[in-house]
C-alpha cells in the first residue's frame, strides 16, 4: 500500500527533525521545505496528500502559500494544517479565511498533531455513495465527484471548508445550525472552534455565491440556516 505523502514547510530545523522522525515512524512519506517559496513549489510538484505549513516563514509567509494553494484547481483540494507559535484569535481567523483546514499552535503535543493529520486525511478519503454525489438548491448545484459548485452556468472557486459548509447547509434546508455544528461538519472534530471563525467562512461563502448568498440566513443567538426553499 502506498504511503500518504506529507509536505512539511517549517523553517525551524530542530522542530523539523523531530516532526520528520515522528511522521515517518507513523508511516508517512515526508517531504520538507524550509521557506515559503520552496514549499509552494514542492506542493505544486509533489501534490502531497496534506501540507503542514508554518505561518511565519522566510521569503513567503505561510498565509500567502496557503492562499496560492487554495486558489489553484491543481492544489485547492489538498488539506492544509497551519502550524505556528501565534495563538491570537485574529491569526487563526485569518488562517481559516485563506483556506486552512486546521490550525495547531506551538508548543504542541506530537501525538495531538498526528491525530489532527489523521483526521484531515480521513475526511479527505471518506467514500461517498453515488446518490450523494449531486446536490441542488435552486440554481446552486454541487457535484461532489468533481468537487465543483455551480451557480447557474458559473463555476464557483470555493475552498474545501466552504465547499463542506455549503454542502452541510444544502443537505438540510431550513435547519438552524449552531456555529459549533457547522465547524464540526466543515472542519472536523478536534478543530479549534472560535465563534468568529465560522462567521468569516460564511461571509466569504455568501460573497462567492453572489445573489444566492441571501439564501444563507443568520439565526440570531444560534448560527446559520439555509432558507427552506430557493423560491
Amino acid at each position: 500500500m502506498a504511503k500518504d505523502k506529507l509536505l512539511l514547510v517549517e523553517d525551524e530545523r530542530s522542530l523539523t527533525d523531530v516532526l520528520v522522525y515522528n511522521l515517518e515512524r507513523d508511516g508517512y512519506e515526508v517531504f520538507v521545505a524550509h521557506d515559503g517559496k520552496d514549499g509552494l513549489r514542492k506542493a505544486q510538484t509533489i501534490l502531497p496528500d496534506a501540507v503542514i505549513l508554518d505561518l511565519m516563514l522566510p521569503g513567503m509567509s505561510g498565509l500567502d502559500v496557503c492562499k496560492e494553494l487554495k486558489s489553484s484547481n491543481k492544489t485547492s483540494s489538498i488539506p492544509v494544517l497551519m502550524l505556528t507559535s501565534k495563538s491570537e484569535e485574529s491569526d487563526q481567523i485569518v488562517g481559516f479565511a485563506v483556506g486552512a483546514d486546521d490550525y495547531v499552535t506551538k508548543p504542541f503535543s506530537t501525538k495531538v498533531l498526528l491525530q489532527r493529520i489523521k483526521a484531515l486525511l480521513r475526511r479527505k478519503s471518506l467514500p461517498e455513495s453515488v446518490d450523494n454525489d449531486f446536490l441542488a438548491f435552486g440554481k446552486i448545484k454541487i457535484d461532489k465527484r468533481s468537487h465543483k459548485v455551480l451557480h447557474g452556468h458559473h463555476t464557483l472557486a470555493l475552498t474545501p471548508t466552504e465547499f463542506r459548509l455549503l454542502e452541510t447547509l444544502i443537505r438540510q434546508p431550513g435547519r438552524a445550525f449552531t456555529r459549533h455544528d457547522l465547524m464540526d461538519s466543515a472542519i472536523g472534530d478536534g478543530a479549534i472552534v472560535l465563534e468568529r471563525t465560522i462567521d468569516v467562512h460564511v461571509k466569504s461563502l455568501r460573497r462567492k455565491l453572489g445573489s444566492a448568498g441571501d439564501f444563507i440566513e443568520t439565526v440570531r443567538g444560534i448560527g446559520y440556516r439555509l432558507k427552506e426553499s430557493p423560491t
